[in-house]
C-alpha cells in the first residue's frame, strides 16, 4: 500500500497535466455543434485508459459512446464498477469566466476549467489510484471496472439500456461514484441517500382570449390570479405541504441520523449570505440541513401569464401556467405523489376555469444502509485520506442513474464526492480544489484496500 501511495504523491505534477489535456475537450453533450469533440475526448480517454494498463473499449450507442475500461477479472475476487462521465454542461455566460473555459488555469490551489469538478476530475482521480495499484505492482484487492459515459449532462438516455445489454457482464459487488460533493476538507463526507423528483405543469385557462381589464375586469375570473391563490394553498404557514397524502409515506429519520447530521459543519448567517436572503424558512420542527437534504418539498419553479414586456398592458389574462417539482424523500412513489398533487390541483380548481396538468420528468430517492460494512468501508478511506473524521451526508439533489444501478445491477453505489460547495458547478468559473484532488487519489486507493476486506 505504500508503494501505490508514494507513486501517487510523486506523480502529482504529471497527473495535474495530463487532467489539463483532458479538461481541454470542450465535449458538451448538449451542443450537436460540439460532437465531433466528444469523440476527440473519448478517443483520448479511451488512449488513457489503455496508456494506465487497463483493458479498454469504446462502445457505441444511438448517442454518444461508453467507454468501458477494466483491470483483469479474477475468480473469488469482488468486482467494483466505478461511474463517471466525460461529457460537460455548456459554459454560457462566457463573459463570466475568469479565463476560457477550455484553457485549465491552476491558481491559489484549483483548478478552473468547464468540467473539471464535474465531472472529470472526480473519475480521473479514481483512474490515477488504479494507475498506481498496476504501474508499481501492487496488487489490487478487488476488480475493478470504469464506465464513462458521455450523456449525463442531456439525461443519460441510453445508458439504462446499455447496462441491461451488458447486465452479466457488468455484474459487481457494488458501484462506486464520486460525482456530487463534501462539506469541506475538514469533513469528507458520504452520502448515503439522495431525494427523487416529480415534476408537473399547470395550466389554467379562463377568457377564451386575453380581455381589457377596464371594459371586463371585475365580471369574470383572472387566471392568474386563481393560480397564485392555488398554489399559495400548498404550503401552511409552518412550511408543510398541504396536499393530502403527501406525507404518508415518509420515513422518519433515525435518531442516529440526526446526530450524524448534526456534525455536518453549518453557519447561519454565512448561509444566508451565501443565498442572499434576509432569513431562512422551512418546515418547523427541521433544521436547516434537514430541511433540505432529507424533507419532501413542494416547489414553484416558474409562473407565466399576462403581458411580459416593458410598461403596462391592461389585460386580464386569458391563461396561467405554473411548473412545479416536488422533492421526494425515500420511500415515497413518484407516480402515486404525481397522482395525489393532480388529484388536488383539480380539487381546488374553482368553476370558473379550465384546467390541465401534466405530468413531467421523475425519479425515486435513494437511500443505503449508512451503517453496512460498505458504507463504513467507505467512511473509513475518507478519514484516512483526508486526515478528519468522515461524516455522513443526505443530498438533496436527484442522481438517477444511482436507482438505475440499483435495478439492473441489484447492488448499492457508495457517492464519495470530492467537490466542495464553491467548485461552481453548472455556473462559470468552475473548479476543482487540487488538495481534493490529491487526496481523493490516496482516497480512492485505500477504498479498494478496505473493500477488500470485507468478508
Amino acid at each position: 500500500m505504500n508503494a501505490v501511495l508514494d507513486y501517487l504523491k510523486s506523480n502529482h505534477e504529471t497527473f495535474l497535466n495530463q487532467l489539463c489535456d483532458y479538461l481541454s475537450f470542450p465535449s458538451i453533450s448538449a451542443q450537436p455543434d460540439h460532437k465531433p469533440d466528444m469523440k476527440k475526448c473519448a478517443d483520448w480517454a479511451v488512449a488513457h485508459c489503455l496508456s494506465i494498463g487497463l483493458k479498454t473499449r469504446l462502445c457505441k450507442t444511438p448517442g454518444n459512446p461508453v467507454i468501458l475500461a477494466s483491470t483483469p477479472r479474477r475468480k473469488g475476487k469482488p468486482h467494483y464498477v466505478v461511474y463517471g462521465h466525460y461529457d460537460v454542461q455548456p459554459p454560457d455566460p462566457l463573459d463570466h469566466w475568469k479565463s476560457p473555459p477550455f484553457k485549465p488555469l491552476v491558481e491559489n490551489g484549483n483548478l478552473y476549467a468547464r468540467g473539471s469538478s464535474d465531472n472529470k476530475g472526480q473519475h480521473f482521480a479514481h483512474l490515477k489510484a488504479v494507475e498506481a495499484y498496476l504501474k508499481t505492482g501492487t496488487e489490487l484487492p478487488v476488480d475493478i471496472t470504469f464506465i464513462i459515459e458521455g450523456e449525463e449532462e442531456v439525461g443519460s438516455e441510453n445508458l439504462v439500456s446499455f447496462l441491461k445489454a451488458r447486465q452479466k457482464e457488468l455484474k459487481c459487488d457494488g458501484v462506486v461514484v464520486s460525482d456530487n460533493g463534501i462539506p469541506g476538507l475538514k469533513h469528507p463526507a458520504l452520502t448515503y441517500s439522495l431525494r427523487g423528483i416529480a415534476a408537473l405543469e399547470v395550466k389554467l385557462t379562463g377568457p377564451a382570449r386575453d380581455l381589457h381589464s377596464g371594459l371586463f375586469g371585475g365580471s369574470v375570473d383572472n387566471p392568474a390570479m386563481v393560480l397564485c391563490q392555488m398554489l399559495g394553498s400548498l404550503r401552511d404557514k409552518r412550511g408543510r405541504v398541504t396536499i393530502p397524502g403527501f406525507y404518508d409515506d415518509v420515513v422518519k429519520l433515525s435518531a442516529y441520523e440526526r446526530k450524524q447530521l448534526k456534525k455536518l459543519p453549518f453557519n447561519e448567517t454565512g448561509y444566508k449570505k451565501l443565498l442572499g436572503v434576509k432569513e431562512l424558512f422551512g418546515e418547523k420542527g427541521f433544521t436547516a440541513i434537514e430541511q433540505r437534504s432529507a424533507r419532501p418539498t413542494c416547489e414553484i419553479n416558474g409562473l407565466t401569464s399576462g403581458y411580459q414586456g416593458a410598461g403596462s398592458k391592461t389585460i386580464v389574462p386569458s391563461w396561467a401556467s405554473a411548473k412545479l417539482t416536488c422533492r421526494l424523500v425515500p420511500n415515497q412513489d413518484p407516480n402515486k405523489i404525481e397522482k395525489l398533487v393532480i388529484r388536488h390541483l383539480k380539487k381546488i380548481c374553482p368553476p370558473t376555469m379550465r384546467i390541465e396538468v401534466e405530468g413531467g420528468h421523475k425519479g425515486e430517492a435513494y437511500l443505503m444502509s449508512p451503517t453496512g460494512p460498505q458504507a463504513q468501508a467507505g467512511l473509513n478511506a475518507l478519514t484516512k485520506a483526508f486526515g478528519h473524521g468522515a461524516v455522513l451526508l443526505r443530498e438533496g439533489g436527484s442522481i438517477p442513474i444511482v436507482n438505475d444501478f440499483k435495478k439492473i445491477l441489484g447492488v448499492d453505489t457508495l457517492l464519495l464526492g470530492l467537490s466542495l460547495p464553491d467548485d461552481n458547478a453548472h455556473s462559470p468559473n468552475e473548479k476543482f480544489n487540487l488538495t481534493c484532488f490529491h487526496k481523493g487519489m490516496a482516497m480512492s486507493a485505500i477504498l479498494w484496500n478496505e473493500l477488500g476486506q470485507l468478508k
